[in-house]
């Protein structure tokens, strides 16, 4: 596995190693002895799948905030993503800065995001999986997003006229919200 730093303290892009021959191929989507050995110590509680039928969903941003904060280590094993994380701790030389990549089922690429950030992704393509490793259980009355097209932060997602669920549509402003990352 190849650990690549980002611009962004903390986050990682991680490209594991892929074997292929004839049959098709093999990788590991997760090795902690390589993960420990990089200096990322965690412990990985919980997967999450989702499933996007149309091109142009965005789900995003979203984030726990403290003390059910999650670290996630995010890929893409269906379909084309463009994958971003925002830096939401406030004591951070990144703060407010985000970090965009795309995840493919092709590139096998993975992009390890830490606690004190927001995380969103919009498909590509029809018919993408996500799936996402996280190191804390889900929790309801932490559970936060914020508008993903806030000023503040301003992202360059590739898609304009993006397919946004009930929850957000309603997401606050940064300047808004409740965000506890220090």
């Amino acid at each position: 596995m190849k650990f690549i730093k980002t611009k962004i303290n903390d986050l990682i892009v991680v490209e594991p190693n892929v074997y292929g021959d004839n049959r098709g191929w093999f990788s590991e989507s997760y090795n902690e002895k390589a993960f420990n050995d990089n200096g990322i110590h965690v412990k990985f509680i919980q997967d999450n799948h989702s499933f996007s039928s149309q091109k142009g969903v965005l789900r995003g941003l979203h984030f726990q905030n403290k003390p059910f904060a999650q670290t996630k280590l995010v890929r893409c094993t269906k379909g084309r993503v463009w994958d971003v994380a925002v830096d939401l701790r406030k004591s951070s030389n990144t703060y407010l800065q985000w970090f965009g990549l795309e995840l493919t089922a092709e590139n096998h690429k993975m992009l390890f995001v830490p606690q004190g950030f927001a995380h969103g992704f919009v498909t590509l393509e029809i018919d993408c999986e996500v799936q996402y490793k996280v190191d804390n259980f889900y929790d309801k009355n932490s559970d936060r997003s914020i508008k993903y097209n806030d000023s503040l932060i301003n992202v360059e997602w590739p898609i304009k006229d993006v397919i946004l669920s009930d929850k957000d549509l309603s997401a606050p402003l940064l300047k808004d919200s409740d965000v506890n990352f220090k």
